[in-house]
């Protein structure tokens, strides 16, 4: 009998098939930026169960999501961004998942979450379960926690710390100008009016109050104001 086969027959009779999902996922962060770390994925896990739990949704499913879905990240940062890390996720997910899952169905159900969770992706969440994922990953974008990734990954690329006159037309991604307020300009300060679901926009709202006072101020002390 296969190996994988003794697994999927062990998981059966009751190993927690989580764990070991996890242990696989934790494999493709080896040498994952401090701004989208295993740390960023627990984030997201705990604010699936927060609002699935809200929104009465399948928590497996939930799980599983939170857990895979950026494994497909290091892909996309070695490519400066031309791979997207929710399509390359969302393949690498489904070998995973297949290893462990005899129910097809479940496993297209996590795959889509996946596959739809990224904010500049052109795929849709439509299940209850991939609009979660999506809102717990963009939530985690924004508020303190999001300003702390945004010049995290801003020091990261080797961008300047802050750039109050930017001209967004002028600047590329992972480039000196892509500064933590240049994310705030161009994806952070719309994600409050992209979640999905109830929970997640109160949690938005607060946070993102949190965001635009501190870039405010920002800009304020930058030119000498304050």
């Amino acid at each position: 009998m296969s190996e994988v086969r003794k697994n999927k027959k062990k998981l059966r009779l009751g190993e927690n098939l989580l764990e070991q999902i996890k242990k696989e996922a934790k494999a493709h962060f080896r040498s994952a930026r401090g701004s989208h770390d295993w740390d960023h994925t627990e984030r997201v896990y705990e604010l699936c169960l927060r609002i699935g739990r809200k929104e009465k949704a399948d928590l497996e499913v939930l799980k599983l999501a939170a857990v895979l879905h950026d494994i497909g990240r290091e892909q996309e940062d070695k490519s400066n961004g031309k791979i997207c890390h929710s399509r390359s996720g969302a393949g690498l997910a489904g070998k995973i998942l297949e290893k462990y899952l005899d129910d097809k169905e479940k496993i297209a159900k996590i795959i889509h979450c996946i596959k739809t969770h990224r904010f500049r992706g052109k795929d849709i969440p439509e299940s209850i379960e991939a609009k979660i994922l999506f809102d717990a990953d963009k939530l985690d974008s924004i508020g303190a926690i999001g300003i702390g990734r945004a010049f995290l990954f801003a020091g990261e690329i080797g961008a300047k710390l802050h750039n109050p006159a930017i001209d967004l037309k002028k600047t590329k991604p992972y480039t000196k100008d892509d500064t933590a307020y240049r994310e705030f300009l161009i994806k952070l300060s719309r994600v409050s009016g992209r979640i999905f679901t109830r929970e997640g926009r109160r949690i938005a709202r607060a946070r993102h109050k949190f965001m635009a006072e501190f870039f405010d101020r920002l800009n304020k002390e930058a030119g000498g104001i304050l």
